[in-house]
């Protein structure tokens, strides 16, 4: 019935009268029964001036309150509220001048049910993500590479800076391979449009294939299959018990948009007398000795000369980017948002977009990406619990600084502050998050080298990295193709650690979605990444247990995870020889348990355990 009555909807909204074809509305449509019920909807006319007419809305519920002109007189926003027991239809909206009449057909949907349960659920320490760039894992549709009537017209899988054709059909395709690989959530870097042509980078003329160069919001771009193909993907994984995380931009938009382009205001953007880029410094935020032009810089200027950068205190500005995600949210039914370069956005904006989005779905979860230089600087980003001059209130963040400890704890020997001392040190600073198990783990991502070149292509090391990603407090994420050893350096661009996943194109010479496809070193990688992840996702303890770890000692550290009755002990060894570890050394874990079970092979011991050089077990401790 809901189907009907939307495709009803969407038909009469495509019957608009001949002289309001160039209107634009954003957001495009909004829904019944919402807790932000008082929308801006910034009206766009392409050919002439709306500023000056008289605007007029005749439907039952909902009211015009106000009408907002700008220096760009094709602009206007309306005002509207939408009261609570108003119908799902099509509202006209009528321009009204003493020569003509313009009229938009706004429409009103009816929001989805199952909030929080069947939608919004929310992406938690329980869950496994894998991040995956569209263009790079599957194509599912060939007929969607390349379009002649937008500005980047390639699609060429021998360059790696060009669009390769791979699209959310693709997705949809493989969602049975993840969901085995013990997957929970998809994570996708962004598919809204990006009508960009090639931009000169340092390596060279580069296409938006990654997604983060947003020319329109409201669409998902048809190289990636357009807003059918996405709801499409959200429904599949919701069927088969897995969740959808979207991408956000708040930062910046391609220099393309229309923001930049034909903006209503200037001040919609944050223009400087030249280009002036970000210092990227964080700390300018928290710095009691911060000067104000260091903190302007951060936030104001441009991350390269191809996004312009969006001035989030611009009230209208605001409104557009809150509805964005809550329209987005409600239009998709999607689980969660992944927020990038958070660190660079104005900071009571993002308070009031993540207030706005727990308001509306209580359920929701969003992870910020401030790619910090400390514990202290993520967790600022977080909702934490220091005492800073602003207290943000994201969910959690995107943890670099975990990153890098496990990182040198498997690359680097035992020093004083290095190596498994580096990752004790770092997880001892938890204290300053509010909620760390919010926080999202990761080996490697789209934006770093590969996992497996990191450590020297050294299977073992591999299994020490996983080990540790699966066990450790937070949410998961693993970079597409880790599980099958994929690898490579930023070298000469960020291109070469975002290449295509062996099996996804057509005409592929190998696919390494099944195991005919990969090597015997490939298949091993999967299998441990398959068996952690299937057994992480029966044990409370690796889920949402508490943590308890001790002083690193002879090269080896220990931790376990407990949640009431249940525990697991995990040991590192990153000494060269094997390491016998007695229970009474820890006997504080092992209270009330007489032995232990090896997770991976079901071994079980008493009184000691033994851990090979480099190697790093996982037991479960047992009462009998």
């Amino acid at each position: 019935m809901r189907k009907k009555l939307l495709s009803t909807l969407l038909a009469a909204a495509c019957l608009l009268s001949a002289n309001a074809q160039s209107l634009e509305a954003y957001p495009s449509h909004w829904f019944t029964k919402m807790q932000w019920n008082k929308i801006q909807v910034i009206v766009r006319s392409k050919t002439e001036q709306l500023s000056g007419k008289k605007v007029s809305v005749n439907y039952p519920g909902v009211k015009l309150t106000g009408v907002d002109s700008f220096s760009n007189k094709r602009y206007l926003a309306l005002q509207l509220t939408i009261g609570s027991s108003t119908n799902a239809g099509v509202i006209p909206i009528q321009f009204i001048s003493a020569i003509d009449t313009l009229t938009l057909k706004y429409v009103i949907k009816p929001s989805r049910s199952g909030r929080g349960t069947q939608y919004a659920q929310g992406v938690r320490s329980s869950d496994l993500i894998y991040l995956l760039m569209p263009d790079r894992f599957s194509n599912g549709d060939p007929t969607n590479d390349a379009f002649n009537n937008m500005q980047d017209v390639v699609a060429n899988r021998s360059n790696p800076l060009n669009r390769h054709g791979g699209d959310i059909p693709g997705v949809i395709r493989q969602l049975d391979y993840l969901k085995d690989l013990g997957v929970t959530t998809v994570w996708m870097t962004p598919v809204n449009e990006n009508d960009m042509p090639l931009e000169k980078e340092s390596a060279g003329m580069l296409s938006g294939y990654h997604g983060y160069w947003f020319t329109n919001q409201y669409q998902i771009d048809p190289r990636f299959g357009g807003n059918e193909a996405y709801k499409k993907l959200v429904e599949t994984a919701h069927q088969k018990g897995m969740k959808i995380i979207q991408d956000a931009v708040y930062n910046h938009v391609g220099i393309e948009h229309w923001m930049n382009k034909d903006a209503p205001a200037l001040d919609w953007i944050n223009r400087w007398p030249g280009y002036t880029g970000s210092n990227h410094k964080e700390e300018v935020l928290f710095d009691p000795y911060a000067s104000e032009k260091d903190k302007k810089q951060l936030l104001d200027g441009w991350f390269v000369p191809h996004l312009p950068d969006v001035n989030q205190r611009n009230p209208y500005v605001a409104n557009y980017l809150i509805q964005f995600a809550i329209w987005a949210t409600e239009e998709f039914g999607i689980d969660g948002w992944r927020v990038d370069t958070y660190k660079y956005c104005d900071e009571p904006f993002l308070n009031r977009i993540n207030t706005a989005l727990l308001k509306e779905y209580p359920s929701l979860t969003m992870f910020g990406e401030a790619w910090t230089n400390s514990v202290s600087g993520n967790a600022y980003f977080t909702r934490n619990q220091m005492e800073v001059p602003f207290k943000h209130n994201m969910l959690g963040g995107v943890d670099f600084p975990m990153n890098g400890a496990i990182l040198e704890a498997i690359n680097q020997p035992e020093g004083w502050t290095q190596g498994i001392n580096r990752l004790h040190m770092t997880q001892a600073q938890d204290f300053l998050y509010e909620q760390p198990l919010n926080n999202c783990l990761f080996l490697d991502n789209h934006d770093t080298d590969r996992f497996f070149s990191m450590i020297g292509e050294d299977i073992n090391k591999f299994k020490l990295g996983i080990g540790l990603l699966l066990t450790l407090r937070g949410i998961p994420q693993i970079y597409y193709g880790t599980e099958i050893l994929m690898k490579n350096f930023k070298n000469p661009s960020d291109a070469m650690v975002r290449l295509d996943f062996p099996g996804g194109f057509a005409g592929d010479a190998l696919n390494k979605f099944t195991a005919n496809g990969r090597t015997a070193l490939e298949n091993e990688a999967f299998n441990y990444v398959r068996q952690l992840a299937g057994y992480r996702k029966k044990s409370l303890p690796l889920q949402i247990g508490k943590t308890k770890q001790f002083l690193p000692v002879n090269g080896v550290y220990v931790f376990t995870r407990t949640h009431q009755k249940q525990s697991v002990l995990c040991v590192l060894n990153r000494s060269n020889e094997m390491r016998e570890i007695p229970f009474k050394a820890y006997e504080e874990s092992f209270t009330g348990f007489t032995k232990a079970v090896d997770v991976l092979t079901g071994e079980v011991v008493s009184q000691s355990l033994k851990v090979g050089a480099g190697q790093f077990k996982i037991f479960e401790l047992k009462a009998k």
